[in-house]
């Protein structure tokens, strides 16, 4: 039951009893067939008058709610507009499905999924239940006083054509839910609970799906050469881990795509202390890497017929006296040396030694990173929208695609040799930040560096991963954003 709703699939002709009835118009406010037998002879009636009286014009994303009529076994009528034709056409079955659980709340409802001119599929009915699951999320652990709807779960009815084929469908869209619920529970998560050794014991719960998972403790990370990664841990008392996620899918031999994603539980800013201000946000700094574990266990749940590694790199950055320095310079597992100019810069620091590892063990045949790891992407981009960087413009197009398909888009940024030359440095073979100007892109010439020849891509997801936008389908501070872009990317491009 992710996100605290329960989701059952009947037939347009199943009546109930009590809790809401949920009915869906246009801009004409014409009711379906199915519609008005629920309602009865005067229930067209009853809508366009409660309507006029309401002005209620059945605009997208509007809504009408009475008291249901009285030959009607319903408690409340719930009259959701769909717009003009025009809207219709392009209607987003995920955002209608947050929408509906929305104005329905903690209750039980029968929703009739069906209006003048319907042409839903089984799989819009699924992305429907998808955005009713994602809305009804909510992350109350450490309340001890809940309000009275707290303890009450919601419960849909979908009446719909094709109920069986609803249902099939909708099991891999519970896998989604359940991924992107997971990567909410971990981001909202304090850092005094999620820390890297519990993060790293959380993840290892995947291998019940299936999932393998090796966890690798400092010594190993020593012994493997992982110098960057450990320079930003060394200020914590938290010891790092790296997370391998391994879901073998696909055909053996087929080289996998590889996930990437930076893991600082809390970022303090090290000795480059951040202000005050705002500080305690930097508990979801590790939001790229929740996406990933989200996304490997939704594949997993869903059994995706493809080959996907997930790695996150999960490390504290703290201000105690054996903390990394500003001058410092630092042995990356590449070879490569780093000037360390700012402490605050640290998630490209982590990333280098995972991106760099995953691409020379695993041969991937591309990877995809993803890190709240610049501001300047903030200012540049805002909170509904993520940073895409890449080497790649196939790879790049495809991030897109699946961006648009499941709403979670991205903006591709540029890249050019000017950004790579801003980090070169005095005293080593580059210095972890490239100054004021370009900081997102800098940020990514700087991994760039840790790719060779891979086709890879950068998603800086700083102002979507957290305290973002509140939509339809999420009112959590921790998004999970990703994880749906992520699924989609290897449904269309990578399962056989």
């Amino acid at each position: 039951m992710a996100g605290g709703i329960e989701i059952a699939f009947e037939p347009l002709s199943s009546r109930g009893s009590g809790g809401d009835l949920v009915v869906f118009v246009g801009d004409d406010l014409a009711l379906s067939g199915a519609a008005s037998e629920a309602l009865g002879r005067q229930g067209a009636e009853l809508v366009a008058r409660a309507s006029a009286s309401e002005r209620f014009k059945g605009k997208a994303q509007s809504a009408l709610s009475l008291p249901a009529p009285a030959n009607v076994e319903a408690d409340r009528l719930v009259v959701i507009g769909l717009g003009s034709e025009k809207d219709r056409a392009k209607l987003d079955w995920t955002l209608l499905g947050g929408l509906t659980a929305g104005k329905v709340g903690a209750r039980k409802a029968r929703v009739v999924l069906d209006w003048p001119g319907y042409a839903g599929s089984a799989r819009d009915v699924a992305d429907f239940s998808l955005g009713a699951r994602l809305r009804s999320y909510s992350f109350d652990r450490y309340k001890t006083k809940k309000k009275d709807e707290d303890e009450t779960s919601a419960a849909l009815t979908l009446l719909t054509a094709d109920p069986a084929a609803a249902k099939g469908a909708a099991e891999d869209a519970a896998a989604v839910a359940q991924g992107v619920v997971l990567a909410r529970n971990l981001v909202n998560e304090p850092p005094n609970v999620l820390y890297p050794e519990e993060y790293a014991g959380r993840v290892s719960e995947l291998t019940k799906l299936g999932v393998e998972v090796e966890i690798l403790d400092l010594a190993q990370l020593k012994q493997l050469g992982m110098g960057a990664l450990i320079a930003v841990a060394q200020g914590s008392v938290r010891e790092p881990r790296v997370v391998i996620m391994r879901w073998n899918g696909g055909e053996a031999n087929e080289p996998p795509l590889a996930l990437i994603g930076k893991g600082v539980v809390f970022d303090s800013g090290g000795v480059s202390i951040k202000s005050a201000g705002g500080m305690e946000d930097m508990k979801g700094d590790m939001g790229g890497s929740a996406a990933v574990v989200g996304t490997l266990h939704a594949l997993a749940a869903r059994k995706a017929k493809a080959n996907v590694i997930g790695a996150i790199g999960i490390v504290e950055n703290m201000p105690d006296g054996n903390a990394y320095r500003p001058s410092d310079i630092v042995t990356s597992l590449s070879g490569q040396t780093i000037e360390v100019i700012n402490t605050d810069a640290e998630g490209r620091l982590v990333l280098a030694d995972v991106l760099w590892h995953i691409q020379a063990t695993y041969k991937p045949k591309a990877m995809i990173d993803l890190a709240t790891l610049t501001g300047a992407i903030i200012v540049a981009l805002g909170q509904d929208i993520a940073g895409l960087f890449s080497n790649d413009d196939d790879l790049s197009a495809k991030i897109t695609a699946a961006g648009e398909a499941a709403n979670e888009k991205v903006w591709r940024m540029p890249l050019i040799p000017a950004f790579d030359k801003a980090i070169d440095s005095k005293f080593a073979d580059m210095k972890n930040t490239g100054g004021r100007h370009g900081g997102a892109a800098t940020a990514a010439a700087f991994l760039k560096r840790y790719v060779n020849d891979v086709p890879w891509a950068h998603l800086d997801i700083a102002g979507v991963a957290m305290s973002s936008t509140p939509s339809e389908i999420n009112r959590s501070w921790g998004a999970g954003w990703g994880v749906r872009l992520l699924d989609r990317l290897v449904r269309d491009n990578y399962e056989r």
